[in-house]
């Protein structure tokens, strides 16, 4: 009988290593998305300083209206203020995952509003679901993509 109970145990241990890592790995993740959780509170809040300062010096970050990325705090400020002045994003975070390079996947509902409150799509701006893909080095964003995830 005592067998069948460090079995079970063992089998509870070996499976919540597998779903969840080591616990240094679930700890950073839990940092990580505490972190991320508000990231999307400051940008929907249209904080721009408190933002930046979850990001590394020289962040890369997705450029969701023109492509390619945007480089440093300096240029993710006149990025969003240009941003903000044609429009209205606000994003919702629904599920976070970690991806095995570390990486934090995050699918969000993303609704984008002309500044009259009018759902606006166009350069693959509109409302729908999408993955935000988080690098950290350290305590700090590294590198923001963007990704479909249907």
């Amino acid at each position: 009988m005592t067998r069948s109970v460090y079995a079970s145990s063992a089998a509870i241990v070996v499976a919540a290593f597998l779903l969840f890592g080591t616990p240094a790995q679930a700890t950073d993740m839990s940092q990580s998305v505490e972190t991320l959780q508000r990231l999307y509170e400051r940008f929907n809040a249209r904080d721009i300083d408190g933002v930046v300062g979850m990001l590394a010096d020289d962040v890369a970050w997705a450029n969701g209206m023109d492509g390619g990325y945007v480089e440093g705090h300096d240029g993710l400020r006149a990025y969003w203020t240009r941003q903000w002045s044609l429009i209205d994003p606000h994003v919702e975070p629904l599920r976070f995952q970690q991806v095995e390079d570390g990486s934090v996947l995050v699918e969000v509902r993303q609704t984008i509003r002309d500044l009259e409150g009018h759902p606006v799509e166009a350069k693959g701006l509109k409302d729908k679901t999408v993955g935000h893909l988080f690098h950290f080095t350290g305590d700090k964003v590294s590198r923001f993509d963007i990704r479909d995830v249907e």
